[in-house]
Formats: structure tokens, C-alpha cells, sequence
């Protein structure tokens, strides 16, 4: 439960901070498992959080704590998670043909009982009269002792033919890739997918158990001609005892295999590592990748030594050597 009571502290205040409109500097903000895109002249950030957390910025440097997106639950989800309490988790925000796609994740924890949904909006300025979130329901759902993969952690990625994936998943068998519909709102038939990555467990495990193969939170951002397979390795959420780090591969297709500097493919046990936790930061984890105005950035969550082990938004610029991430340094 202590894992599960720091996930919850950070979330909460950040639902009160939300509801008082409140700004604060990004190495103050409490956030787990950050996305954000820039549109209408703002850059807007979405979180794990009551409803899903949401935040905007002029400057990337302060961020104003907006309503979470839900003001109630979604109707659909009790049928996932029975008495769900719209805690949802790790959503992604892309924009599509005028429109803004946020999916997010339901599900009870350390259980792949889960479920992908999607919300669409015209607009991201919570001022203006166009601002409505309409929800779309489930776009796929993971089932105990039935699927070996886990339904949450979703990310959207456009092939070099405009074609939608889905990748996401955490722990079980690995993270997997699924080919979307044209509309992004259910998976394209026939039905096509992938594992990009995994991780060894160990055969005794009951499927429903989540298992040891400590990986989560894919996200693939393309750059020169290159897939980058960014995942999330070991444990997130345990505060003084977070683990989390991110390692990354590539791949030319979407579809992998995503190799690392070494030549393993992370579906085999490979990654190279990004950034991890250090003295000052327990554990860092659960990111995200963008270009913006020409400069690549790297958002993810980290555990504040120095604060009581609280999960701080941490954006760091990426810079590359020979089309390989650099190494980021925590402080």
C-alpha cells in the first residue's frame, strides 16, 4: 500500500491545487506520468489525476493548474473498474484534423484490469465557449487471465503514411502496438499487432499477477528518419523507493524491432539508458518527447529527495550524438 498511498498524495494535491487555479514553476509542480502539446499560442500538459489532472503554460517555466478534464467519471468505466472513483491514469494528447484526441487509462491497480478510452475536444482553451470534452468510450480493454498485456499507458503515433498506431501496455508480457482506425477511435480491421518490447518474467507467476518484468509507458517520437522507442524500466510510484528510469530504442518502421546502441531489441531485454534517479531524485520516469519552436524536450516525473519524496515535472532538453539521445543529468 505504501506505493499506492505516494501515487495518491501527489494526485490529490494537485486535484486542490487545480480547483484554486494556482501557478507554479515547473520544478514545483506535482505531476506522474506528464504529456502536453502546444496549440492556440499555449502549451497545455496532462497528467494522472482525479479526473486528469490538467495544466497550461505561456513559457514551459509556470503552469497554471486548470479543472481536471472529467468533472465526473466517465458512464462506461464502472464496467471496467466496478465502483471506480475517475482516478484515471497516464493519458496522451494529440491533435487530429482540427481536433484534439485525449486518451487515458482506467484500471484497478497492479491488476490488468483496464481499459484505453478517448475523449475528443475543438479546443484546448477551458475560456472559450467551444470548449466541451465528448467522451468516445473504450477503445481497448485487457482482461484478467484472459490477456497477457495491460490496457493503460497509451501513446499515438503517425507512421510516415499518416496511418494511426496505438502502443502502450506495463509490465506482464511486454508492450505492444496496435494499428487504429482511421477515425483514432477503435482498432483497424483486420486486426494487426505488435510486441515492441519486453522484458524476462518469471514462468511461476500467475498470469493475473503483474508479474517482475518491470517495464511501462511507452512513447515513440520520430526524428530523421528514426522511430524512437522511449519505455519506462522498474518502479515507479514508491517514493524514497522508486526505481523508475528510461531507456530507449530505434527502429525505420513503426513496427520495430526497436534495437538499442548495442544492437538488442527491447523486445528482447534491451534499452539504453536516458536518465534515472540519482541522489537528489529517487526516480525518474514515465516520459514524454516533443519538438518545440526547433528544440527537442524530454518531460517526465521524478521523486524529490530534497521534499519529501513528492513527484516533481521535470523538462529537460534533449541533445543527440550520432542520432542516440544524450544521457540526461538529474539536479
Amino acid at each position: 500500500m505504501k506505493n499506492l498511498r505516494y501515487c495518491l498524495l501527489g494526485l490529490l494535491l494537485n486535484g486542490f491545487l487545480a480547483s484554486a487555479q494556482m501557478i507554479t514553476p515547473t520544478n514545483e509542480t506535482m505531476v506522474h506520468d506528464p504529456v502536453a502539446i502546444k496549440a492556440e499560442g499555449k502549451y497545455y500538459m496532462f497528467c494522472t489525476g482525479r479526473g486528469i489532472s490538467m495544466f497550461s503554460s505561456e513559457d514551459l517555466k509556470e503552469w497554471k493548474h486548470e479543472a481536471p478534464v472529467f468533472e465526473e467519471k466517465p458512464s462506461w468505466t464502472d464496467e471496467v473498474v466496478p465502483e471506480f472513483r475517475n482516478h484515471i491514469w497516464a493519458p496522451d494528447i494529440v491533435e487530429h484534423e482540427g481536433k484534439f484526441y485525449l486518451y487515458y487509462s482506467v484500471s484497478a491497480f497492479a491488476k490488468n484490469t483496464s481499459a484505453i478510452g478517448l475523449t475528443i475536444n475543438s479546443t484546448l482553451d477551458p475560456n472559450s465557449p467551444d470548449y466541451k470534452w465528448e467522451d468516445q468510450g473504450i477503445i481497448v480493454q485487457s482482461v484478467p487471465n484472459r490477456d497477457m498485456w495491460n490496457a493503460i499507458d497509451p501513446n499515438i503515433v503517425f507512421d510516415e503514411e499518416g496511418t494511426a498506431w496505438l502502443n502502450f501496455g506495463s509490465f506482464w508480457d511486454g508492450l505492444k502496438l496496435v494499428k487504429l482506425s482511421k477515425d483514432l477511435k477503435s482498432v483497424a480491421q483486420p486486426e494487426e499487432w505488435y510486441t515492441i518490447a519486453r522484458r524476462e518474467r518469471s514462468f511461476d507467476i500467475p498470469d493475473k499477477n503483474p508479474g517482475d518484468a518491470a517495464l511501462e509507458a511507452p512513447f515513440i517520437f520520430k526524428k530523421g528518419g528514426w522511430y524512437y522507442l522511449f519505455i519506462s524500466w522498474d518502479l515507479c510510484c514508491r517514493g524514497e523507493d522508486s526505481t523508475y528510469k528510461v531507456v530507449v530504442g530505434r527502429s525505420k518502421s513503426v513496427k520495430g524491432p526497436y534495437l538499442d546502441k548495442s544492437g538488442k531489441s527491447l523486445a528482447n531485454g534491451g534499452g539504453t539508458l536516458v536518465v534515472e534517479g540519482n541522489e537528489n531524485w529517487y526516480g525518474a520516469g514515465h516520459n514524454s518527447v516533443y519538438t518545440f519552436d526547433g528544440k527537442d524536450y524530454m518531460f517526465f516525473h521524478a521523486y524529490d529527495a530534497q521534499d519529501g519524496a513528492k513527484p516533481k515535472l521535470r523538462i529537460k532538453e534533449l541533445s543527440w550524438e550520432n542520432e542516440w539521445p544524450k544521457q540526461l543529468k538529474l539536479n
